[in-house]
């Protein structure tokens, strides 16, 4: 990119919602901000809520409105201490004709491999119409995550995480990641370059199965990159937007993190060069809230994890020691793995499904 220090080229794709999950921590407990618009879901998890919506409009100017809200990003680590760990709210929405899933996917603001998983059994190009469709907002925030960005490949989710001194901010965003063969590398990184309106260099990998593309794709409609560029410290990785944000949600990429346009535009003006960036790949979360344990569980095809009854209790231990765990519940969790976070604690009575 002419006039910039930009040095890390962007070749991670092979090709050229709205709505986002805003939380505010107080020491102490949690603080929901007033909803404004359309019942906006910021603050802590509730149970789901049944409630008809054919359009987010409302929902969406709401959410971004809150984006103003002040917030540092802690730069002491050792002064991190973990929230608590389950936020944002689930709802039901109910399919109109014509509607399908990987467009209710864009506009409730998730990505469209999380709404397949919350929803088997429905058919994402044919929903019957009226269907009851569960839009998984609630998310467990990985034990893991700290300040800075945080992103989890099992559950294909972003967590940014921004610290004051008596407040702190989780905005959660869905997100595409490598496929198979170009897996998004785990580790420990840090933002290095930041660039609006990249150009896009396609890599040799690109070029011999598409000879006819030019050597650099130019700002606009026909990058896919999209509009931002955040580079991280690593092997050509970096977030970025996309021109098919139907790809929110899979592993379509070469290795690299692609949010929705309307997502990667916020992200980038809370970014910081220099900002940490952790990518883990956990299938199964543990929170805790309210006094009671949730459990999150996401599909493990390659058995990362080979005993997940010793890491649901490895877990336990780190958050809530004294907690007793309904088994019968854990398993079945562990058998639906539909990315929801669901009540395990022995005395709750279980959520609905």
């Amino acid at each position: 990119v002419a006039g910039s220090p930009f040095t890390q080229q962007p070749i991670c794709e092979k090709y050229s919602p709205r709505s986002f999950s805003l939380f505010v921590f107080h020491r102490g407990g949690t603080r929901t901000l007033p909803p404004s618009g359309d019942d906006a879901s910021i603050g802590p998890f509730n149970n789901m809520r049944r409630k008809k919506r054919s359009a987010l409009t409302g929902y969406v100017l709401a959410l971004l409105l809150l984006t103003g809200a002040t917030a540092v990003v802690a730069q002491q680590p050792e002064a991190w201490s973990r929230p608590s760990s389950v936020v944002g709210e689930n709802y039901y929405h109910y399919v109109a004709a014509g509607e399908t899933l990987i467009e209710l996917a864009r506009d409730a603001g998730v990505g469209y491999g999380a709404l397949i998983q919350a929803n088997p059994g429905i058919d994402p190009w044919q929903p019957p119409v009226g269907a009851e469709i569960l839009i998984p907002r609630a998310a467990i925030v990985p034990y893991l995550a700290q300040p800075g960005i945080t992103v989890n490949l099992a559950e294909q989710r972003l967590y940014l995480i921004q610290q004051g001194d008596n407040e702190r901010f989780i905005r959660s965003y869905p997100i595409g990641i490598g496929r198979e063969g170009n897996d998004t590398p785990t580790g420990q990184y840090r933002v290095i370059t930041m660039i609006a309106n990249p150009s896009w260099t396609p890599p040799p990998s690109v070029r011999a199965e598409q000879p006819d593309i030019p050597g650099v794709v130019p700002p606009g409609p026909d990058n896919p990159l999209g509009d931002y560029w955040i580079g991280l410290s690593t092997h050509s990785i970096g977030l970025h937007g996309t021109n098919r944000p139907y790809g929110i949600g899979r592993q379509v990429s070469s290795g690299c993190i692609r949010l929705y346009p309307e997502h990667i535009s916020i992200l980038f003006r809370r970014v910081d060069i220099g900002m940490p960036v952790t990518i883990i790949d956990l299938p199964i979360k543990l929170g805790h809230l309210d006094g009671r344990l949730y459990l999150e569980t996401h599909p493990d095809p390659d058995g990362k994890i080979a005993a997940p009854l010793t890491e649901i209790i490895r877990q336990r231990d780190l958050l809530a020691p004294d907690e007793q765990i309904d088994w019968q519940q854990v398993r079945l969790v562990l058998d639906q793995r539909k990315g929801v976070p669901h009540p395990v604690s022995a005395s709750t009575v279980p959520a609905e499904q």
